[in-house]
């Protein structure tokens, strides 16, 4: 076996081993599509394969939103702070 045969395999998407629960607030779409829209234009690759027959999408901010869609993009939604207390 070639050592590099292995290396010139191009891998599948990325698919998590569960998918991450629906994002019901408009807000946490935005900013979870976003981050991951620059991802995207940073070189990273696109986590679902094209469906035959569908328009092709090159924005990497259309493919991030239908990535956040299917559930493919994990985020965590940071505990809020405690209230400070105020100073006398």
């Amino acid at each position: 076996m070639d050592t590099n045969e292995l290396i010139d395999q191009e891998p599948g998407p990325f698919v998590p081993a569960e998918p991450a629960p629906p994002i019901e607030s408009r807000f946490l779409f935005v900013d979870v599509a976003a981050l991951r829209a620059k991802q995207l234009r940073r070189g990273a690759r696109v986590r679902f394969d094209a469906e035959p027959g569908a328009p092709v999408m090159k924005k990497p901010e259309r493919m991030a939103m239908e990535e956040v869609r299917r559930g493919l993009v994990p985020y965590q939604v940071p505990a809020p702070k405690a209230p400070r207390a105020e100073q006398p």
